[in-house]
């Protein structure tokens, strides 16, 4: 991701997972809005936020999957934060290397295209675990506790956050009434 502080054009990031409940920067502007070629699943260990390293939780990322859709949220920064926010992201998403910090092009409801900053999987780093079953992911998420609390809350805030928006997710639907039933 290239330095921000020399440009001026605006800093837009996109949350697919807590990032759409918890920004926890600065928003002049949110948007619905979609990406493509990704898809959002349960696809990383969490050893440190939702689970640790002898019990991992699991947490959301962007998969790259072509022809996949993932919609979410794109948050304008508030003009004046971007160096602020760009660190707090990178203190709260880069703790294991496990994301990639990387632009991606979003299309948002009212038409306009924007490139955001996102959060995306590395495919190649041991806390990956795509495709595990929905089954297992239920498991785990149900039983897993991280310094930010039971995995299960997060899969809940999420899940309650995209219904709220009208994003549906037949997964994260799926998962919800999984894990409560567990």
């Amino acid at each position: 991701m290239p330095d921000r502080q020399e440009t001026t054009e605006p800093l837009w990031v996109f949350g697919y997972g807590s990032l759409i409940w918890n920004p926890d920067f600065p928003v002049a502007e949110r948007q619905i809005a979609r990406a493509t070629d990704w898809h959002r699943s349960f696809c990383m260990r969490s050893i440190h936020h939702r689970g640790t390293e002898t019990a991992p939780g699991l947490v959301l990322a962007l998969d790259h999957a072509p022809g996949a859709i993932c919609d979410g949220v794109a948050f304008r920064v508030m003009p004046g934060a971007e160096a602020e926010t760009l660190q707090a992201l990178r203190d709260r998403e880069l703790i294991s290397s496990a994301y990639l910090e990387t632009s991606l092009p979003l299309t948002l409801t009212d038409g306009r295209r924007v490139n955001a900053l996102a959060y995306v999987i590395d495919p190649d780093h041991d806390q990956y675990c795509g495709n595990l079953p929905l089954v297992e992911q239920a498991r785990i998420i149900a039983h897993a506790t991280g310094g930010r609390g039971p995995n299960r809350e997060y899969l809940f805030a999420t899940a309650d956050h995209l219904a709220e928006l009208g994003i549906a997710d037949p997964d994260l639907a799926w998962l919800s009434t999984q894990v409560r039933q567990l």
